[in-house]
């Protein structure tokens, strides 16, 4: 295996010990404004507007790549991860993206119903 290789193995297992064991344990916000920790916002905005779709989508790539394993059910709600999932899959990295659709594969599914 090359280094990059293992760098890229090394860095989508860092995701896959954080993912949830379902969806379903996403409870986070709907609304209103959100402040994330500085763990997750070390650099750029800390305070997002649920209302604001720019600012949704902002906040969910933020939390889908610095967020804790203790974070994501805190921060992610299932329903609006499924609903924003075929944009934000685009603004995710690769390595983000491939261990949450293949981890949850509605995910996925839900990419190919909206092409």
């Amino acid at each position: 295996m090359s280094a990059h290789a293992e760098d890229l193995a090394l860095y989508q297992e860092k995701f896959c010990r954080r993912l949830p064991e379902s969806l379903d344990e996403l409870h986070g916000p709907t609304d209103g404004v959100v402040d994330l920790p500085l763990h997750m916002a070390w650099s750029g905005m800390t305070s997002y507007d649920l209302g604001k779709p720019r600012q949704r989508m902002g906040l969910y790539r933020t939390v889908l790549h610095e967020g804790l394993c203790e974070d994501l059910p805190r921060y992610l709600n299932r329903d609006l991860l499924l609903q924003l999932w075929p944009v934000l899959r685009t603004l995710v990295g690769r390595s983000v993206r491939a261990v949450w659709e293949d981890a949850f594969p509605q995910l996925a599914s839900r990419t190919r119903a909206a092409a």
